[in-house]
């Protein structure tokens, strides 16, 4: 098994670091423009954690490519974190958001592609009611609240270092005595999530008995996989199990396919028969354009209609004046209906499966003690010799320093993953080339990284 040099890593990194800003003097200028008036010289605060001395500025993205400002190309594996999924700027989705620019972004009333949005996501996901919001956030947060209307409770269960968007309540982690405490910069937390939330392991069954027979549980909010603490997959069965004690305590079910989506075109709940009480999806179905929304089943729909007033509809916490705007409906329904097919799942899988085998192959030739996870159009490796099999197992495995120069090292060599994991998504514009300059590009990093002599 290989040992890392942790000397012979900060060299590597000194080196790439000053490759990095030699290559991109564009970019370092406009870094420093933009730092007049943003902090960091980014339009969002996290942006400052992608590797390098500034952020590449892009000039053009198209397919799985994007172009950045000093001329540069690079292969897109990151793909806005699974917001361009589908690939930069699809032509059916750009082809219907140009002709909804002409005819009205946002109106406060429904357009006919509203129909057409919800009949498909109910035939994807299985379930018969949708309501739409303009971000998978915003989406968990209207399920929480239904929930906890629904049922008259105030707690949410989540998983052990999940991420669901900027939902307060997911903001919580396991304590070393097995309580609940807040997320290490939970940036002004409304209140402690202790309040709000039980946090219980990935794949642990019996933790999460134990948290609903509080009695208190208003919903489970679950990935059915793992995905931003790195790729956790269930075991056998766990899923069916949540499932089951949900039904069993009286909560509900809340499956967030915002990243599962890389399962297939219905997502994980599909692809592997699920039945969730709620369901919550945003980022790739807009192609881009800003959107979320989230399913439920009959059951849940007669509940609300029975429990809130028309007087009251509109100040009840759900929804907001953008929400189901033209623009979105048609990019959903484009997006949805010509470019979120199967037939580009049949091209995106097995690139993924091409991506994860060449990673593989990197590793074992040098003997380091990592693992690749897979999942549909996505995979990942992590700095373990074996898959995670919770939260905190995959959150223990990180390494932020060896991950900064590994990406910034792809970086250097036009090649893009998504930042903060050692992920690769998949679109139906990736090209086996692609696939084989990162193989070839990570098969030489790891040889120098683990270089003896």
């Amino acid at each position: 098994m290989s040992t890392l040099d942790r000397a012979r890593l900060a060299d590597l990194h000194a080196r790439e670091r000053a490759a990095f800003s030699d290559a991109r003097p564009r970019s370092r200028a406009l870094a420093e423009q933009a730092a007049a008036h943003m902090p960091g010289g980014v339009p969002m605060s996290w942006m400052v954690k992608w590797p390098g001395a500034f952020p590449v500025f892009v000039e053009h993205a198209e397919g799985a490519h994007f172009t950045c400002v000093d001329g540069i190309d690079h292969v897109d594996l990151c793909l806005g974190d699974t917001g361009a999924m589908m690939g930069h700027s699809p032509a059916p989705t750009v082809d219907a958001v140009t002709r909804q620019l002409s005819r009205g972004i946002t109106t406060m009333l429904p357009t006919e592609d509203a129909i057409a949005v919800s009949r498909g996501l109910a035939e994807r996901f299985g379930l018969p009611f949708w309501q739409f919001t303009l971000t998978a956030t915003d989406a968990n947060r209207h399920a929480i609240r239904y929930a906890r209307h629904l049922t008259g409770r105030t707690k949410v269960v989540v998983h052990n270092w999940c991420y669901h968007g900027s939902v307060d309540e997911a903001f919580a982690t396991l304590g070393p005595d097995g309580t609940t405490v807040d997320r290490r910069s939970n940036i002004g937390a409304p209140v402690d999530t202790a309040e709000t939330t039980r946090v219980v392991e990935f794949n642990d069954l019996d933790a999460l008995e134990r948290a609903l027979a509080h009695g208190d549980v208003a919903a489970i909010l679950v990935e059915p996989a793992l995905t931003n603490i790195g790729i956790v997959l269930p075991d056998p069965g766990y899923n069916e199990g949540v499932r089951e004690l949900a039904t069993r305590y009286g909560a509900l079910l809340v499956n967030d396919e915002t990243h599962t989506i890389c399962a297939g075109p219905g997502g994980y709940t599909a692809a592997h028969g699920l039945e969730p009480d709620m369901l919550v999806i945003g980022k790739s179905i807009g192609g881009g354009i800003p959107c979320g929304t989230f399913g439920f089943s009959q059951e849940i729909a007669d509940r609300i209609a029975r429990s809130i007033e028309l007087e009251d509809i509109d100040v009840g916490g759900i929804g907001g004046t953008l929400a189901g705007n033209g623009l979105s409906m048609a990019a959903m329904k484009a997006t949805l209906e010509q470019v979120m097919t199967a037939d580009a799942f049949e091209h995106m899988v097995p690139l993924a499966d091409a991506w994860a085998d060449g990673v593989q192959a990197g590793i074992d030739a040098v003997g380091a003690d990592w693992h690749v996870t897979r999942l549909g159009a996505r995979a990942e490796y992590n700095f373990s010799g074996r898959p995670s099999h919770d939260g905190q197992e995959a959150h223990d495995a990180d390494d932020f320093e060896l991950q900064q120069y590994l990406h910034l090292y792809a970086l250097n060599r036009g090649i893009l993953l998504t930042p903060f994991h050692n992920m690769a998504l998949m679109s139906p514009a990736t090209t086996a080339a692609d696939v084989e300059a990162h193989t070839t590009m990570f098969g030489e990093c790891l040889r120098e990284l683990f270089a003896t002599g």
